[in-house]
């Protein structure tokens, strides 16, 4: 009998906990990225510099993790190279992408900054062009980040080759 009992509460007790959080599982509500290590505008200075993107999973229970390696990215070039007025060049050209997110300067080099003073000492930057960074995780699509490039020096008068926030 007390074998019995005891088999009863311990069944009992499952049953209360299995059906306190049933249809609560824990699932991802959204995908965001980030610049790792940046705020605000961020700048893909010189050829063979590196940004790197970190993308989360946001969870329902409020837990983030992180699934950079996991996601996949789509690059889109928007605007055009200050020195030579071209639409930017689809990437693998100027920048490239790896699979955990590292973003290269790679040849050739462009410059989408410009200066709205002209003046070196206070220069009021601004883009011309950027490079609009999209990571999709499990049907999930992250807010865009958007990376100005400043591989190449600025052919700006007054400006001795500065291209862009250092």
């Amino acid at each position: 009998m007390k074998r019995t009992s005891l088999f009863v509460s311990l069944l009992f007790v499952a049953v209360v906990l299995l059906s306190t959080s049933c249809g609560t599982g824990d699932k991802i509500g959204s995908v965001s990225m980030t610049v790792a290590g940046t705020t605000g505008t961020v700048n893909l200075a010189g050829l063979g510099g590196t940004l790197q993107l970190q993308v989360n999973a946001n969870y329902t229970s409020g837990k983030f993790i992180d699934q950079t390696n996991f996601a996949t990215f789509t690059v889109t070039p928007e605007g055009f190279d200050n020195n030579t007025g071209n639409a930017l060049p689809a990437s693998p050209l100027t920048m490239s992408i790896d699979k955990t997110g590292m973003i290269t300067a790679v040849d050739p080099a462009v410059c989408t900054w410009i200066s709205t003073t002209g003046v070196v000492a206070t220069p009021g930057w601004a883009f011309t062009g950027d490079y609009k960074i999209v990571a999709t995780y499990r049907g999930f699509t992250s807010n865009p980040v958007f990376i100005p490039v400043a591989s190449a020096a600025s052919n700006q008068s007054g400006m001795q080759g500065q291209c862009g926030p250092a």
